[in-house]
């Protein structure tokens, strides 16, 4: 069974998850041959090697024109992913990573789903981002997703909605029911597109498993951080052990098997 275990010890987002599974390997060709099926303008996307702290990593961009709207609800993203070429399994899952923001929206703004419009996490750059991450672990093959216990930062965070304490409102409601802390310099490690991709896609979050590991990926953040190296780290390989291996029969694109469950939904609310 190929894993994807992702350690974040400087929290986790979108653009870094995406960097961390081109540094492991994702052909950024690929990458962005699939991304053009979404069918959105506006944006270009770019890739390059930078160090954090002394240490190598690929940092991921999305660069926006000067036209781009901020706010969509659900329903609109719902009809960029509908409405292009992506695989359907690919589809399903950008649209199951949404719904989970616009599910943790609407309760800390006591609305609901149908009624909720993302600000950030409507841009196009977030929607590349979400759904970049989701075609990277398609096209790697990954058939199951792990994490360690997720590092939010501390401080405040300047969003649509003012400044905001970290973890912003959002991102904390997603992370309910995970193992997180806060350590290091006041920033905001963890976005909420970096939480909603998490806890929608893993199923648990722990110390890193029974690995045969053949690829380690390192996803740079923005932030220069002064006591850390701003970096996702991802494992890739195999897990061997008999058990796993009578249960790793891989759907027909031996991407990530639709019927997993992360860790939020067997946890008491």
């Amino acid at each position: 069974m190929r894993i994807a275990y992702f350690d974040c010890f400087s929290g986790i987002s979108g653009d870094m998850t995406i960097g961390a599974l081109l540094d492991a390997g994702l052909s950024f060709e690929d990458l962005r041959a699939q991304l053009a099926l979404l069918n959105v303008q506006g944006y270009e996307i770019a890739v390059e090697k930078v160090k954090k702290r002394g240490f190598g990593g690929t940092k991921f961009h999305v660069r926006l024109g000067d036209t781009e709207p901020h706010h969509r609800g659900l329903h609109d993203i719902a009809a960029i992913i509908r409405a292009s070429a992506l695989d359907a399994t690919v589809q399903e899952r950008t649209l199951a990573v949404f719904t989970r923001l616009a599910e943790a929206e609407a309760a800390v703004h006591q609305s609901t789903v149908d009624h909720v419009h993302f600000h950030e996490v409507g841009a196009i750059d977030a929607i590349v981002d979400i759904t970049g991450a989701v075609i990277g672990l398609h096209l790697l093959g990954i058939q199951r997703i792990l994490a360690s216990p997720i590092n939010v930062g501390s401080g405040f965070v300047r969003a649509a909605h003012g400044v905001l304490p970290v973890p912003a409102p959002g991102t904390a409601e997603l992370l309910k029911g995970i193992p997180t802390y806060a350590r290091g310099t006041d920033a905001e490690l963890t976005t909420p597109t970096g939480a909603a991709l998490s806890t929608r896609l893993a199923e648990s979050f722990g110390t890193l498993p029974l690995l045969r590991i053949d690829r380690i990926g390192y996803g740079a953040g923005t932030k220069e951080l002064s006591d850390a190296p701003n970096l996702l780290r991802v494992f890739i390989g195999e897990d061997t052990t008999p058990e796993q291996a009578a249960h790793s029969s891989p759907d027909h694109h031996g991407a990530l098997r639709a019927d997993h469950r992360h860790l939020g939904d067997s946890l008491p609310k």
